[in-house]
């Protein structure tokens, strides 16, 4: 017996059904709703600070922050595996006493997570206090467990969730160097952002690819130069982390290289078999930007599911490959939803996110150190929908829209025209 789609996401995909529901995403949310939202970021971030393992994963970079203002080399901690420009980035950090950045950086997390929620309403002209702004992000915080661990470990992902959202709000602008900047600082803090690299290049902006070039590696230099034996990133870092670090990060490692065989399959097999999603999803994302979006919207989705398509690809070979990182192409295709045809139209969208669904009771061994399987089966299904798309259609097909008393309607659906956006308050 196959698996059905919710009637109320088959009902979402018909255009007058989905004209409906997006106007009523798109209206001012009342003032309880902000309230309850507000709230709930708060007490997630006031309720981490309040616990014992707060601040894990950042607790390596001030580390080695404090080891080279004491003179020692950074890289001498086999968990420290950012570029030398991140050593510079995490010295305020170091200077600040501990209690006070238990209480900074739950609330600096919620921050960068929340200014990537923002910049990616922005990109598709959803008003800031609208349903989907205001109750959509703390629905993600609530029911999206990724969100809640990132906030707790203090991982730098975060700064990659703020800075892709911008770098294409920026992009669709036609500001690709401010683009390139911003992920050129992104990937100083953590190379995460690399291969975002590839969008420039589909687009040309050669400018924009030599910022986020420039910038990491000029950041990089000056790190180098002031830390002793600076070496020791090529010759004890890079091959730690290109074996996908140790039996620490298996566990969460959600990557197909490190999951396959902890399920029987041989090494070389899961390697050719993540390489291979990886060229299939870089395929698709090539095959998406080559089909402009329909006439009259202003190209939004497709820069997103460009820039999507190419991170989810990394994150197939990536080791090691965290729930988290999600979070990076998730707020983007949440936002997206607005726009006929996008990924979050489709009721497999939502069946892909289904296993990082809060409140789940799933069995213990999905809970604890075998969660990573779960964690792949998210990260495959959600890898796997740009290819399907990309299979299934050539180019995006608009149905009329008829209404009762109304003459058919054809032309694309869109967030809010240029008129509605200066008509509606966006703070």
């Amino acid at each position: 017996m196959g698996l059905r789609p919710s009637i109320w996401l088959m009902r979402w995909r018909q255009p007058a059904t989905a004209v409906r529901v997006t106007a009523w995403l798109l209206g001012p949310a009342p003032r309880p709703w902000r309230v309850v939202s507000a709230g709930v970021l708060v007490f997630l971030a006031v309720s981490t600070s309040l616990r014992a393992n707060w601040g894990s994963d950042n607790a390596f970079v001030v580390k080695a922050a404090r080891t080279l203002l004491d003179g020692g080399s950074p890289y001498e901690d086999k968990r420290f595996l950012y570029l030398p420009s991140a050593v510079l980035v995490a010295v305020p950090e170091a200077l600040l006493p501990r209690e006070v950045l238990r209480w900074l950086l739950p609330a600096g997390m919620t921050g960068l997570l929340g200014a990537g929620w923002l910049a990616a309403l922005r990109l598709f002209s959803v008003p800031l206090r609208s349903r989907l702004a205001v109750g959509g992000f703390a629905v993600l915080a609530l029911a999206y467990k990724p969100y809640a661990n990132l906030v707790l470990i203090g991982n730098w992902t975060a700064v990659s969730a703020a800075a892709l959202p911008l770098a294409l709000l920026l992009a669709h602008r036609g500001r690709w160097g401010s683009a390139g900047l911003v992920v050129g600082l992104a990937i100083a803090c953590k190379p995460m952002l690399v291969p975002v690299g590839l969008l420039f290049l589909l687009a040309r902006r050669w400018r924009g690819l030599a910022a986020a070039v420039l910038v990491p590696l000029g950041m990089s230099l000056a790190g180098a130069l002031v830390m002793p034996s600076p070496s020791l990133f090529f010759t004890k870092t890079l091959p730690f982390l290109f074996q996908g670090q140790d039996s620490y990060a298996l566990p969460w490692d959600a990557s197909p290289i490190a999951v396959l065989p902890r399920l029987g399959v041989p090494q070389p097999v899961a390697v050719a078999v993540a390489f291979a999603g990886a060229g299939a999803g870089l395929w698709a994302a090539w095959t998406r930007w080559r089909r402009p979006d329909p006439e009259g919207d202003g190209g939004e989705l497709r820069l997103v599911e460009t820039a999507c398509g190419v991170m989810l690809a990394a994150f197939l070979v990536s080791r090691p490959s965290f729930d988290h990182y999600l979070l990076v192409v998730l707020p983007l295709l949440l936002a997206s939803g607005v726009r006929a045809g996008s990924m979050p139209r489709s009721p497999w969208f939502w069946l892909v996110l289904a296993p990082q669904a809060a409140l789940v009771p799933w069995p213990d061994e999905l809970a604890g150190k075998r969660r990573a399987f779960k964690d792949a089966a998210t990260l495959c299904g959600l890898a796997f929908l740009p290819v399907r798309r990309a299979l299934r259609s050539g180019r995006v097909t608009l149905e009329p829209v008829t209404t009762a008393g109304s003459p058919p309607r054809t032309e694309p659906e869109c967030a809010a025209t240029p008129a509605e956006s200066a008509s509606r308050t966006a703070f």
